[in-house]
């Protein structure tokens, strides 16, 4: 398979495959074995590898994933889970999945990620768990917060989307010791077509993960076969990762140092472009720690317009993310929350996706730089 997706600026982010995505794909499906197989048990066991980690659970997407990993953390009606609203709505969606409430925090203005002041202000008495997001592949650190979350019995579960492969410290994300979730959306970092992972702190969570994500059925698929019965243990959900996107999964990850080396370049030539140019913010990634998975900047004044010049222009720039306390949904939680509703007034990202070329980084900066001055002036 070649990469027949153009490469360029006009998209915001576009599905990056390596070649052999394809053939992977037809040797599973001639399997016959289309549902959680031994190709999904082989993606887990190499991603665990890959982080560094005892074990790993597959799901169908990431937003399952935090479905998953909430629900065994007993969240559920009554509770209230601390979220930004600066993050796709499917974080905020799997709080409500569980019957629990959203609890709005804000976000550092710097890192655009809910830290340790943010979560301490939002604490109730009804908090049962944190989701930290880590926006763009940041790590967030919440060793601040930590003694009083563990006091509290609060369960962190990070919203690593972003942030397949980045580091927090010496370690990967993932093993660090947090409940993790991952994501593998058609223009993560890693992409499976679409699945999620969760990374578990022990055995007796992995397991619980696996009987969760298969309606609550404790034998496992490749042994059901061969019994004349089978236990269902408790309630489930129907959320395994299919063998097709495993299979995918798989042929990426032997491909993932070309795409850590590559999404790093691509923002370090934009953060480097960029450095200076007046009205115009560059989010910071901590890149030398992060693969980064959006290159976002803050437009100060004017957001609006610039947004629709550099469309017009042919530049695939986009929003990541309207603030989720000001939708319509979820207006039952909404708190002020200054940082985010400001930076929801100026947040843009631009092109950023593996088929771009330095040219391509070039003249999207070069068609910014000129609309920006010209808001500048006005």
């Amino acid at each position: 398979m070649t990469n027949a997706i153009n490469a360029g600026f006009a998209h915001n982010a576009r599905p990056f495959l390596y070649g052999p995505e394809e053939a992977a794909i037809c040797e599973a499906l001639q399997s016959g074995y289309y549902n959680h197989s031994a190709g999904t048990d082989r993606f887990e066991a190499e991603v665990a590898r890959f982080l560094g980690v005892e074990d790993t659970v597959a799901v169908a997407s990431g937003t399952a994933a935090l479905h998953v990993a909430l629900l065994s953390a007993g969240v559920g009606p009554g509770h209230e889970v601390i979220v930004p609203s600066f993050t796709f709505c499917a974080t905020v969606q799997a709080v409500l999945a569980t019957g629990a409430s959203p609890r709005f925090a804000d976000i550092d203005p710097c890192t655009l990620c809910t830290e340790s002041p943010q979560v301490l202000e939002a604490l109730t008495p009804s908090t049962r768990a944190v989701v930290p997001v880590l926006y763009g592949g940041r790590a967030v650190d919440l060793a601040e917060a930590r003694p009083l979350l563990s006091e509290r019995g609060m369960v962190v579960v990070e919203d690593a989307a972003h942030a397949f492969g980045s580091y927090s410290g010496t370690v990967r994300v993932g093993a660090t010791g947090e409940v993790t979730c991952f994501s593998f959306g058609p223009i993560k970092n890693l992409t499976c077509g679409q699945g999620g992972m969760i990374v578990p702190r022990n055995g007796a969570e992995a397991a619980t993960w696996r009987r969760l994500r298969s309606l609550g059925i404790t034998a496992p698929a490749a042994a059901r076969a061969s019994l004349t019965t089978y236990g269902v243990a408790s309630f489930g959900l129907r959320v395994q990762m299919p063998s097709l996107n495993a299979a995918i999964g798989l042929a990426q990850l032997a491909y993932f140092g070309r795409a850590e080396t590559k999404r790093k370049a691509l923002w370090r030539r934009y953060a480097a472009a960029l450095r200076g140019l007046a009205g115009l913010a560059v989010v910071d990634v901590d890149i030398d720690r992060t693969v980064p998975h959006l290159c976002a900047v803050r437009v100060l004044d004017g957001r609006d317009q610039v947004f629709r010049a550099l469309r017009e222009r042919g530049i695939g720039v986009g929003t990541h993310y309207p603030p989720n306390h000001l939708q319509p949904a979820f207006a039952h939680w909404r708190r002020p929350l200054p940082v985010t509703e400001q930076v929801g007034r100026q947040i843009m990202t631009l092109p950023f996706h593996q088929h771009m070329t330095d040219a391509d980084v070039d003249h999207v900066v070069n068609e910014l730089r000129k609309v920006v001055r010209t808001e500048v002036r006005r």
